[in-house]
Order: structure tokens, then sequence, then C-alpha cells
């Protein structure tokens, strides 16, 4: 068994400045001939692969943040950050670092970090830099002090000088004492220069001092300075918002005391990140990423150690589908487990995190969950927690969806067709539900997704196999329903919406099913259904019909051709391109293309039915000289 000790993750640092995942594997330190010294090497442990093979530079400024968190640049543009599965395993990979750059291993950073142009570094060496002597943290010296934070930022050397020594003289903590001076002598002035100070000390880019700040006895204070910012005209009462207006709530009883602290924490600091600070892009880019890795790295905590409990995620899958638990508190159960699937996306093996909800019951819960709650917040918070699932890993839900069948699940209680009854029943005006429905229906429905434990041949085939025995007759009833009489039944703008989201996916079926989809179309003569919308009063809804028509036709398929012009179904596109008149619009092109394209194919069977049928009315319009003139080829 391998030694957790030196299981890692590697991180790299993107240009949207976010930690990219690459991989989870066991790290070391060894000679490397080819690079000519030790270095560190991290190995897949799925496969074996080098995810990364580091020389050790003596001059590379090695950063350890956390306790579990080594951090470097290997160059000007590649930021890279191991995480430990343990402190041990992070604090004698430091020790090699140490030792090979002969540094001591108490020291949480192994270089001075220099970033300035060829000119500065000949005018400031970093051994010819003092160390930075701070103010005595006094009332009366709050307007100095921030003064000297202000002037140190444009150097690095400085900057990372003024760290070290407010780090050194536990100066945070003195400087929030000084806050709740300031607070009960209402001396705004003072406060005014306290909010500068900390500011400058967040741009300082320090995951130490962020550490300090964030701690449970102080970020409470630190929200209570960054109310007092000069330019407001009255301070903003964050403290008073966070502990009365934005409520934490506990849907599941949280037992791990670290754990709580640390979402109470993450909670905090995403605030102040999103809401107080000012946008980044006032700064340089770079100048607050060490706050936006301390949330990223906090939020993978947060996601393991939840992961590591054994009763909290099956007590929440339990309460979501039991029927004695009321709206509120499920609605509560399905908002968190959203909020945990969206800190999850920041997990390099999210494949691994979405497996283990699955055999929890994430599935079956979300099913439940859409066909039982009528409340829009909980069905819709649901959908986007299967938006997650669907995206990332297809094939998981659709190897639930076939055990469903294989478990002889009636057709209305399967996941497919929950979703599409769901798509189909949406309340919503602009059927924004319905169309993110869809889009998941698609996706799953895609065939170059189809790939997984399966083989892609027969995934494919056993899906769709499926989909067209229990799910398609759910997709296409109330196309059905409104063209019995060949006519709309109903026209209003709702129903020719929902139709037309009907229709692309139908559209894309016969793109990319075309066994399934032409047995179907054929076998249930769906084509004269869809043409029937060439009737609607609505354009966009008459432009599906032809979309799907010139689908067909670009297939080339002879059982198609042979089935239209049995049916003689081009009746109703030439009826509706001479009600058009002489117009010059979408659904003119639209039709002109359709008979363009079987006049340049040279498809002889549809051109002799079109001219035997149409050539009468297609003589009469000068518009359609292009299409006459191929009554030569027959």
């Amino acid at each position: 068994m391998a030694d957790t000790r030196r299981r890692v993750k590697l991180y790299v640092l993107n240009d949207e400045r976010q930690w990219d995942d690459r991989g989870t594997g066991h790290v070391s330190s060894s000679y490397v001939e080819r690079l000519n010294g030790m270095s560190l090497l991290v190995r897949a442990e799925s496969d074996g692969s080098i995810l990364l093979e580091s020389k050790i530079e003596p001059d590379t400024a090695y950063q350890k943040q956390q306790e579990t968190l080594i951090v470097w640049s290997e160059n000007e543009t590649c930021d890279l950050a191991l995480s430990f599965q343990e402190k041990a395993g992070c604090d004698e990979i430091w020790q090699k670092i140490c030792e090979v750059q002969g540094k001591d291993p108490s020291v949480d950073i192994t270089q001075d970090i220099v970033e300035e142009s060829e000119d500065e570094r000949f005018d400031e060496m970093p051994d010819a830099a003092p160390p930075i002597e701070l103010p005595t943290c006094e009332l009366s010296r709050l307007e100095e002090i921030s003064e000297l934070f202000s002037s140190v930022l444009p150097s690095p050397i400085k900057r990372e000088k003024l760290a070290q020594a407010i780090e050194s003289g536990n100066y945070v903590k003195r400087l929030l004492e000084l806050f709740h001076i300031c607070e009960d002598l209402e001396n705004l002035e003072g406060l005014h220069h306290l909010y500068e100070i900390f500011k400058d000390i967040f741009l300082l880019n320090k995951n130490s001092l962020l550490e300090m700040m964030f701690s449970e006895d102080s970020i409470n204070a630190m929200l209570g300075v960054l109310e007092y910012d000069p330019s407001l005209a009255a301070p903003y009462r964050h403290r008073e918002y966070l502990s009365s207006k934005s409520r934490f709530k506990e849907v599941i009883p949280i037992t791990n005391r670290e754990l709580l602290n640390k979402i109470h924490q993450t909670y905090r600091v995403q605030y102040i990140q999103d809401t107080i600070l000012p946008t980044p892009s006032v700064f340089e880019e770079n100048m607050l990423s060490s706050l936006t890795s301390f949330i990223f790295f906090n939020k993978i905590e947060i996601v393991t150690m939840i992961q590591d409990d054994e009763k909290f995620l099956p007590q929440l899958f339990a309460q979501l589908v039991d029927d004695n638990t009321d709206d509120e508190k499920r609605l509560d159960l399905v908002l968190f487990l959203k909020e945990f699937c969206l800190f999850a996306q920041t997990c390099q093996n999210r494949d691994a995190f979405f497996k283990m909800l699955s055999a929890l019951g994430v599935l079956p819960s979300l099913g439940y969950i859409l066909q039982n709650m009528e409340e829009p917040v909980i069905r819709q918070s649901a959908t986007d927690i299967l938006a997650y699932i669907v995206e990332f890993n297809p094939t998981l839900v659709r190897e639930f969806i076939l055990d469903q069948r294989k478990q002889q699940t009636e057709d209305d209680m399967l996941l497919m067709n929950v979703l599409i009854e769901q798509m189909i029943c949406d309340t919503d005006e602009d059927l924004g539900g319905a169309i993110q429905l869809m889009n998941l229906v698609r996706i799953l429905l895609d065939p170059e997704n189809m790939m997984g434990s399966l083989s892609l041949k027969t995934e494919k085939t056993e899906f769709l196999n499926f989909f067209y025995k229990h799910s398609i007759h759910v997709l296409t009833a109330p196309l059905l329903a409104n063209t019995a009489t060949l006519n709309p039944s109903k026209d209003d703008y709702q129903t020719a919406h929902l139709l037309s989201i009907i229709m692309d996916l139908l559209t894309f079926c016969v793109e990319h099913h075309t066994y399934h989809a032409k047995n179907h179309i054929i076998g249930k003569d769906l084509l004269r259904r869809i043409l029937a919308l060439l009737k609607s009063q609505h354009a966009f809804l008459n432009l599906c019909a032809v979309r799907c028509m010139r689908r067909i036709i670009t297939l080339k398929d002879d059982f198609y051709y042979r089935y239209i012009v049995k049916g003689k179904l081009f009746e109703p596109l030439v009826t509706a391109f001479l009600s058009n008149g002489s117009k010059y619009n979408l659904l003119n092109s639209a039709i002109l293309d359709l008979f363009e394209f079987i006049r340049t194919e040279d498809i002889k069977l549809l051109i002799v039915h079109i001219m035997e049928e149409h050539g009468s009315a297609f003589k009469k319009s000068k518009l359609c000289e292009n299409i006459s003139g191929t009554s030569y080829k027959i």
C-alpha cells in the first residue's frame, strides 16, 4: 500500500489566476541525471505516469502554507502547488527542499521574492535591503503606519520585508486591538487609517498574514475594520449583515468542530473578496492571488472533510426523500447539496466525487424532488445539481437510467422521462427551465460522449434502444397532441416556444441517431405532424419544421425519400411557400435552400416527384426558376 504521507494533489495556476488540478499522485525527491540535480517527482497514482519533474533550484522561492501546501514558481509564467494529504508528508518534502537550498526548515519561505525589472535589481539587491522597522502600534502613529505601508507596496523586496516584520512582531493582533479602542472612542480618523492599513496588508499577498487575519479570534474584528472605508459616507455594517441577515443553517448537525469553523471562515473570506475588497482590475493582476488560493484550498478541505464523515451525507440523502421532511427543510437540504457540488467543482478528482454521490443515491433523490416537489426553487436547485453531474459525467447518469429499466421501474418513474416531463410542464413564461432540461437531455442523447465503463458501441446501442422504446413517446406527446388534425390546436406563444424546443431535440435525433430516429419517424408518420407546424402563426416554429425536413433530406437515405414521396410530404412545404407569397424572409430562404440542395445534389427520386406533383406551382413563381429548371434532368 502506498505511503499516504507522500500522497499529493498537483495544481497549476492558469492565466485567469485560478488553480487547475493536474492529478493526484505520490511525491518523492531524488537525483535526476537529466536535470543534473535533486528534483521533485510526482507520479500519478492511477497509472504511474510522471505528473511533475521539477529540479530544486538553489534560488527558487518555495513557500509552505497552511501546513499541507508547498507553493513555488517554476518560471515567470508557471506557478505550482503541491497539496499534501498529511502534514507529515509536507514537512518531510519541505525538509528536503531546505536541505538542497541550505535553509532552516523552520522558515515558511526559502528565498526573498524578487519581481522587479533589471534596473531595479541593480538599484535594490535583496542583501542590501535592511529590515523594515515598524512604528510602535499606538493610536497617535496610525497615520504614520498607513503612510509606511502605502510607500512599501511598489517594491516587491520591501513588500516581503514588511510582511516579515508584520508576521514576526504579531502586528496584526496589535492593530486589531487598536481597532477596538478606536471604535469604542468613535475615533473615525483612526478607523479610516486602519482600513487603509489592512487594505495594504491584503495587497502584500502573503498567505501567512491572511491566516492571521482570518483566524477564528480575528476575523470578526477584520470585518469591522473593513466597514470604515474612507470613500463611504457612512460605515457599511458587514458584521451586522453576517450575524443577523445572513443566517447559517445546519441542515444536518455538524459534529466536526474543525469543519464548522472552516465553513464559517470560508463564507466570511469569500464575502470579503466578493463584496468588500475593490475589484482586482484596480490593482496589479496578481496582487490578490493569495486570497484566491486561500479560498480555493479551504473549499477543497471542506469537501474532503464532509466526504470523510461517514454519517453526514447518508443522513442528508435519507432526509431528502423522506415524505415526513417538510418543504422548508427539503429546500435547505437541496441548497446545501448544490453548494457542496459547487465547492467540489474545484476538486481535481471530480469523477470520484460524483461517483461517490451516485453511490449514496443522489440521482434517485433528484428524480424524487423533480417529480414530487411543487416549489420552483427546490426543483430548480435539483436541476442545477443534476446539470453538474450530467455535464461532467453523462455516462454515470445513463448507467443509472439503464439500471432503473433493468429493475423494471415504471416508465413514468424513469429519470429520463422525469426530465422530459419537467421540460414539457415548465410554467415559466420564458421556459428557462425547459431550455436547461432540453440541453441536459441532449447531452445524454449525444453519441459523441457515449463512452465509459461500457464500450462506445455497446453504450450507444443499449441507451438508444432504451430511449426509443421507453422515452421518445414522452418527448413527442405534445407535438402529436397539438397536431392531431394536422392544424395546430393551440398556437399561443408559450405552446409554440415549447414545440420549438421539442423540435430542436428531434432534429438533433434525426442527425445523430440515424437508424433509430428513421425507424420512429417513418413508423409513426411523425414528419407529417412536424410539417403541420408550418401552419403556425409563429415564424420561428415554421422554421423549426423546415430545418427538420432539411436534416432528413441531407442524410440522403432512400428509405426517407420513398417515405416522403409516398406520403406526398412536400405538399405542406409548397403550400407554405406559396402562402408566403413574394416575401423575401427567412421562411422563403429556408424553403428555397432546401429545394436548391435537392437540385444541386441531383436527388432524382425527389426531383421527379416534385415536378410531377408541384411543377405547375413552381412555374408560376418567378422565385423558383432554378427549381423548375431541374425538369431537364427527368
